[in-house]
């Protein structure tokens, strides 16, 4: 299934596990395909390396990491749909990859359901539709 992991997913995947961390693994295990974009990628090293201080070479190895695991696409150009520009590239993203669903922590994309048919899931709503691994 073709999945946008949204930057704050990832972020958490990375530092804290939970839900985030069984997408990103069932990801790794090939029983997802990731769809991102390189701003979203690019948003994702800045998160890391202002926020949480991992050194440049961390954050560049994680980006290549993804860039080697995922399909990059190029954003559509979308009307605005939301607050932020950062997320409508979600949204944008997720439409030039065809993604079948968009899993995010953010409240405001949580808030609007699905966006062109696309549903916006929770990482633990969206991991509890996933078969378990046996």
């Amino acid at each position: 299934m073709r999945v946008l992991l949204d930057t704050n997913v990832l972020v958490s995947a990375i530092l804290f596990g939970g839900s985030p961390r069984q997408l990103l693994e069932a990801a790794l295990a090939g029983e997802l395909d990731l769809v991102t974009s390189q701003p979203l990628l690019a948003e994702l090293e800045t998160v890391l390396t202002r926020k949480f201080e991992f050194p440049t070479s961390m954050t560049a190895s994680i980006r290549a990491e993804l860039e080697a695991l995922s399909e990059i696409v190029e954003p559509s150009q979308i009307k605005r749909v939301t607050r932020t520009v950062a997320d409508d590239l979600v949204l944008a993203t997720a439409l030039s990859g065809t993604a079948k669903v968009i899993v995010t922590g953010d409240k405001e994309l949580l808030g609007i359901g699905s966006y062109e048919a696309i549903p916006i899931q929770s990482p633990r709503d969206f991991a509890d539709t996933l078969e378990p691994r046996s």
